[in-house]
């Protein structure tokens, strides 16, 4: 171990203390747990299926999890990723590192729907672990909770790796500020939409992107848009249970929030007529 790993290992650490495989495979996860444990002193817990792992995850709160992709011995991979971020459990954003035999653009794409952070191919070896380590832990993505998606920022993935041109136009114009408003109002918007298919989720989305005005608001000072983003929130404060959320009153924190949307060029808001 070179002393520049050693360096990184010290710091990434203290997020490395308990550690969860799903694996059906003893022998697979046993490999992993030997190569974390070479890395540092952490807690290792291992479920052959994604029930046991459920479990687990209530009792241990992981704070990273490896998942084996195969779909073998009741381990879906992709299905498991898909109910933790939309489930309760304490754990629902930790990073999830998918571990992959045969990777295929259709399984990359799913998982990373699904909200998978990273891929681990095997056979890999410490360096390759201590990448994917070093990018959950010490690169993190910003969290999405949409309706459609739940997960880290799909912009962002595998970005330590990219240096091709930019995907959107409006990505060379907008601010950071600005992309962070746009975002958060589609995402506003998709939610009051499924109301009826997925208030728990809507319910979910419209708190995480309330706030996530709130923050851009007092960062820029916008004392409109605080107002109406905490006109929101007190709203939301007051409901118990999401199936009771008032469609007509969802309506109007949204399209109050919606007078706040950036044009597409990124500059300033749209018009309103």
């Amino acid at each position: 171990m070179f002393k520049d790993d050693r360096k990184l290992i010290e710091r990434m650490a203290p997020a490395m203390q308990r550690v969860l495989v799903v694996d059906p495979s003893a022998a697979g996860a046993r490999m992993l747990a030997d190569l974390l444990r070479s890395l540092t002193h952490c807690h290792i817990w291992v479920a052959p299926t994604a029930g046991k792992a459920i479990d687990l995850m209530k009792a241990v709160d992981p704070q990273i999890i490896f998942i084996d992709h195969t779909g073998r011995g009741g381990v879906d991979g992709i299905e498991f990723t898909r109910r933790l971020r939309r489930g309760d459990a304490l754990c629902r954003q930790a990073p999830v590192i998918m571990i992959l035999t045969e990777p295929t653009a259709a399984t990359v794409l799913g998982a990373r729907d699904a909200g998978v952070h990273e891929f681990l191919r095997k056979p890999f070896a410490i360096a390759d672990l201590l990448k994917r380590l070093e990018a959950v832990i010490l690169r993190p993505r910003d969290w999405v909770e949409a309706v459609t998606y739940v997960g880290p920022d799909r912009r962002r993935f595998n970005s330590g790796d990219y240096s091709g041109p930019l995907k959107r136009r409006s990505d060379s114009r907008a601010t950071p500020e600005k992309a962070r408003i746009t975002q958060a109002l589609k995402i506003l918007k998709s939610a009051a939409g499924a109301l009826d298919s997925d208030p728990t989720q809507a319910y979910r989305a419209m708190q995480a992107q309330g706030a996530e005005l709130q923050q851009v608001a007092i960062k820029t000072g916008d004392l409109e848009l605080t107002s109406a983003a905490a006109d929101l929130q007190r709203y939301l404060a007051t409901v118990v249970d999401p199936k009771r959320l008032d469609p007509a009153e969802v309506a109007f924190h949204v399209a109050a929030l919606q007078l706040f949307m950036p044009d597409e060029g990124g500059q300033g808001r749209k018009r309103v007529a």
